[in-house]
């Protein structure tokens, strides 16, 4: 294998012939892969500040399979897309410039197609220096030769071919262009079939399909532009410790959400994965600090990250809720733990603040995930979070802020979070393992490893319970099955699952390695209890979840302390507003045609959440969430007028019954307008306000 950078108009002018094979997906670039090459070529060849804008590496075979015949191109491994879609930037400037008759700055039709796209020397095939594969070939040799195309033509080639003659047309000054094809530069890989396995090499490449990580753009982005001396140093002293520090595989899998958590500290706002690398491009050009600081402080945050997810923490307690924290699942929470452990790093937060903050946290997840609450607000609650913290008293106003997060971002209370734990299907609750794991070792000074143990039914789920069930549970004992199998109080763990079967609980209880000789705490009162009945059931309930609200902790304040943190409402004017109530609403109040189809409308949004308030006003009735509107209602006589506040474009109205309302209709924003006069319509357009609803707390206002 030889690897040598250099420029790719040179490289294409001294190589004869490239052949893309036939194990080669087609020609499969958009118009956005395209417009992004045009735009990289144009700011490049518009500044002379840039050297060269890097493509990419050009990896081939350098004898190809023809050699017997003495006819030998070079076999495309990776890089058959740029290649392709470079050479049909230069055929539709060749044709420009032919049309015009103008050359510019040593580039002209003749020396476009001769040193680039074609062997003038040459005849039949070997006169084209890309042949691609059978899909595309056709179709690109038809536009190298500037004859009619064949009569499948390839979709991709042809539309991308119209593109750049489009955007070369709308060109003023085409210099930008012709400097900027000057400056990309390459990485020429060439691989010798009797030294290189190029197959191997090949399927290592394609077989997944898998286009570059997002690190592997950010690290080109980072280091090639530099000096030679200056990515040895960025690279040996931040991305290779790096690298090292996740390890191959986790650098693999992880690195790209790493980025995308140090994004969301830095930028208060979270990218889609596959954003990471433009996002951090838009980074880099907007701060002040140079790449090397940048670099460091990259480097900084990915040692926090690998200590919170990769098991790199030396502190036993702090790596004890790491890992609890990574079996949740919760990646959301990351980003205001690496925060918060740069604060603890530069000693703003102190160890045992920190550890308790970091538990608050692990509690946050868990309580939600039991109370049910859509995760989809947690997103916009953690990225600024941290910002909100006086860090002069670091752990107060951690609790504080936690306990004034309303509705969907609540942190829910111990008499809800009890309440629901109780109740709730635990045995389909995919954190499950976790939640049992936690219970049992709870005080426990040597934590017991329950991988080796299996969730077991105390009742059993066989619908046809014996009649030894069927008498200790009473007459009630299907509604007792039905409510009570899956919830906190039937379960437990057991690494007698198949001995235990259907037994009656006494069995249970009293044989070889029964509860009565459980080591496990979890069934600490099952050997002592003589039935196992509804009664039962509810009672061992009641003991774990009192159990789990001292695993699971809340924050807590008095009430004095907490009001120092709410939120001061400017008053924004001395008169006093009037107060309405449904009796202003001719035609919603008591024996209004419109009133009982307003009240079980309403009932139904305000159980969307609790944190949904209804305001009575004079056009009409608002639904806020936080303080803000989500949907309106208005009396029509024989009609309720809905208007849904969320743009109009996103939202998804299979049915088309909603149009579009502008703001100087009188709902205060724009949006969507419809109207209903049954109940029979509620559940359609309950879909509609939950958009609303959503968009309103993934978005804001």
């Amino acid at each position: 294998m030889k690897a040598s950078e250099t420029h790719l108009l040179k490289f294409l002018k001294k190589s004869e012939q490239f052949a893309v094979p036939i194990y080669q997906r087609t020609y499969s670039w958009t118009e956005s892969e395209c417009r992004q090459l045009w735009d990289d070529i144009i700011r490049t060849g518009s500044n002379d500040d840039i050297r060269a804008h890097f493509l990419g590496s050009i990896v081939y075979i350098e004898k190809g399979l023809y050699s017997v015949t003495g006819y030998s191109p070079m076999l495309v491994i990776d890089g058959q897309q740029r290649l392709t879609t470079v050479s049909l930037i230069i055929e539709a400037l060749a044709r420009h410039l032919e049309g015009s008759g103008e050359p510019i700055d040593g580039f002209s039709t003749n020396k476009l197609r001769n040193y680039y796209l074609l062997n003038p020397e040459e005849t039949g095939e070997r006169r084209y220096k890309l042949i691609l594969s059978k899909t595309d070939k056709e179709t690109y040799l038809s536009l190298a030769d500037e004859g009619p195309p064949p009569n499948e033509s390839s979709y991709r080639v042809t539309k991308n071919f119209e593109l750049f003659q489009k955007y070369i047309e709308r060109s003023k000054d085409l210099r930008p262009l012709c400097q900027g094809l000057e400056k990309l530069a390459i990485v020429d890989i060439s691989l010798n079939r009797e030294h290189d396995n190029p197959q191997l090499i090949f399927e290592s490449m394609n077989s997944t399909g898998k286009e570059l990580s997002q690190s592997d753009l950010i690290r080109n982005f980072v280091l090639m532009d530099q000096e030679l001396d200056e990515q040895h140093y960025l690279y040996n002293s931040f991305w290779y410790p790096m690298e090292t520090s996740f390890g191959q595989e986790s650098y693999a899998e992880d690195f790209d959400y790493f980025m995308r958590h140090y994004l969301t500290v830095k930028t208060g706002s979270t990218p889609p994965v596959r954003k990471v690398y433009e996002e951090f491009k838009d980074f880099r050009r907007n701060s002040e600090q140079d790449i090397s600081n940048i670099l460091q402080d990259v480097y900084k945050f990915s040692q926090y990250y690998c200590a919170l997810t990769l098991d790199k923490e030396q502190d036993p307690q702090l790596a004890e809720v790491f890992f609890d924290i990574h079996q949740l699942r919760a990646a959301v929470v990351y980003p205001l733990l690496l925060e918060m452990y740069d604060d603890y790093e530069n000693n703003i937060l102190t160890y045992k603040e920190f550890l308790t903050a970091t538990k608050l946290v692990e509690s946050y997840v868990l309580r939600q995930a039991i109370c049910d609450i859509p995760p989809n607000s947690m997103n916009k609650t953690i990225e600024s979070f941290a910002k909100r913290i006086d860090k002069d008293n670091y752990l107060e106003s951690f609790q504080a802020e936690f306990l004034l997060l309303q509705g969907n971002r609540r942190f829910p209370d111990d008499q809800e979070f009890q309440n629901q734990i109780i109740r709730k299907n635990i045995y389909h609750f995919r954190r499950r393992d976790y939640l049992f794991r936690k219970l049992e070792n709870f005080g426990r000074k040597e934590p017991v490893s329950v991988n080796e143990y299996t969730i077991e039914h105390i009742m059993p789920q066989n619908e046809n319970l014996s009649p030894a069930w069927q008498k200790a549970l009473g007459e009630d004992w299907e509604r007792i099955h039905s409510e009570l199998l899956h919830t906190l109080g039937n379960l437990t763990l057991t690494g007698y699952n198949s001995e235990y079967s259907d037994r009656p609980f006494p069995e249970k209880r009293d044989i070889e390695g029964g509860f009565r000789q459980s080591p496990l705490f979890l069934n600490r009162s099952l050997g002592s209890t003589e039935v196992w009945n509804e009664e039962a059931i509810i009672g061992r309930a009641d003991i774990l979840s009192n159990q789990a609200l001292e695993v699971w902790t809340s924050p807590a304040l008095p009430n004095e302390i907490l009001d120092r943190y709410r939120p001061v409402v400017k008053e924004r004017s001395r008169r006093v507003l009037p107060q309405y109530t449904i009796e202003d609403h001719q035609h919603l109040r008591l024996g209004a045609p419109m009133h009982t189809l307003f009240l079980e409308l309403s009932r139904e949004i305000q159980a969307i959440d609790p944190g949904v308030l209804e305001d009575f006003r004079k056009p009409y009735v608002s639904y806020k969430f936080e303080g803000t509107g989500f949907v309106n209602v208005a009396d029509g006589g024989q009609s309720l007028h809905i208007g849904i506040l969320m743009p109009f474009a996103e939202l998804y109205d299979p049915n088309k019954i909603a149009a579009y309302v502008p703001r100087s209709k009188g709902w205060g924003r724009t949006g969507a307008e419809l109207l209903i006069r049954n109940p029979e319509e509620i559940p359609y357009l309950m879909g509609l306000i939950r958009q609303s609803f959503n968009y309103l707390v993934e978005n804001g206002r």
